[in-house]
C-alpha cells in the first residue's frame, strides 16, 4: 500500500508516519532525508545531489523523481511507501503517478490532515523534540521529562525548539504550504482519493481515523 500525508507543518504528518512505520512495515519517503542520504552515498544520483546543494541551488523535480524511483525499484519486503513533503504541485503530482504507475504499483490514498490553524499555531508555539530520535513534545499536553530522559528512546538527551517555531514564521509557512498545496487537494478528490482527517485531535484518535481510512 502506498500513501500519501499531506498537512501543513505541524499537523502530525511524522509522527503517524512513524507510526505506520512500526506498525505496518511501511517505509516514510520524506524528501529532506533522501535528499541526506543520498548525498552521502556516493552513487551517481548521490554526487549529483551533493553538487546541488553545495552550490546552494534548487533540487529538480527531476532528481526528486529519481531518488523515488530508486527507493520503488527495491524490492525488499514491506508495507509500501508514504509521500510525506513530495508531491507538492500539480507536476510533481502528475510526475509521481506516472512513475508509480510505470514500476506496476499502485497509489492507494492521499490523506489530508486538517487543522485550524490559531490551534495549530499553538500548539507549534510549545513544542520542543528530542536530539536523539526526533519524539516531540509539547509545554502543554507532553511536557519535556523532568529528568531529561525520552520516554520514546530511553536516552538522556538535549530537546530542541526549532527556531522558525514562533507565531509569525509559522503564519508565513502555513500561507505558502496552502499556496501550494490548495490544487492538490483538488486533484486528489477529482481522482476520488482524498481523505480527511482531523489532524488536531490526540495522537491515538488520529491513528485510529488513519486506520479507518487505510482499513475501509
Amino acid at each position: 500500500m502506498n500513501i500519501i500525508l499531506l498537512g501543513p507543518p505541524g499537523a502530525g504528518k511524522g509522527t503517524q508516519a512513524r507510526h505506520l512505520v512500526e506498525t505496518r512495515n511501511m517505509v516514510q519517503l520524506s524528501t529532506g532525508d533522501m535528499l541526506r542520504e543520498a548525498k552521502d552515498s556516493g552513487s551517481e544520483m548521490g554526487k549529483i545531489v551533493a553538487d546541488v546543494m553545495a552550490r546552494g541551488a534548487l533540487v529538480t523535480d527531476e532528481i526528486v523523481i529519481g531518488l523515488i524511483r530508486e527507493k520503488l525499484a527495491d524490492k525488499a519486503s514491506h508495507g509500501g511507501f508514504i509521500f510525506d513533503g513530495f508531491p507538492r504541485t500539480l507536476a510533481q503530482a502528475d510526475a509521481l503517478g506516472e512513475l508509480i504507475a510505470a514500476e506496476g504499483q499502485s497509489l492507494d490514498a492521499v490523506i489530508e490532515m486538517r487543522v485550524d490553524d490559531e490551534a495549530l499555531v499553538d500548539r507549534i508555539t510549545a513544542r520542543s523534540t528530542c536530539a536523539g530520535c526526533g519524539e516531540v513534545y509539547n509545554d502543554n499536553t507532553k511536557p519535556v521529562p523532568s529528568d531529561g530522559v525520552c520516554t520514546s528512546c530511553g536516552k538522556k538527551t538535549e530537546f530542541k525548539r526549532r527556531a522558525d517555531d514562533n507565531a509569525e514564521s509559522l503564519k508565513t509557512r502555513l500561507m505558502a504550504y496552502y499556496k501550494q498545496t490548495s490544487p492538490l487537494i483538488g486533484y486528489y478528490y477529482a481522482k476520488e482519493m482524498l481523505s480527511n482527517v482531523d489532524g488536531l485531535g490526540e495522537i491515538e484518535e488520529v491513528q485510529n481515523s488513519i486506520a479507518a481510512v487505510l482499513d475501509a
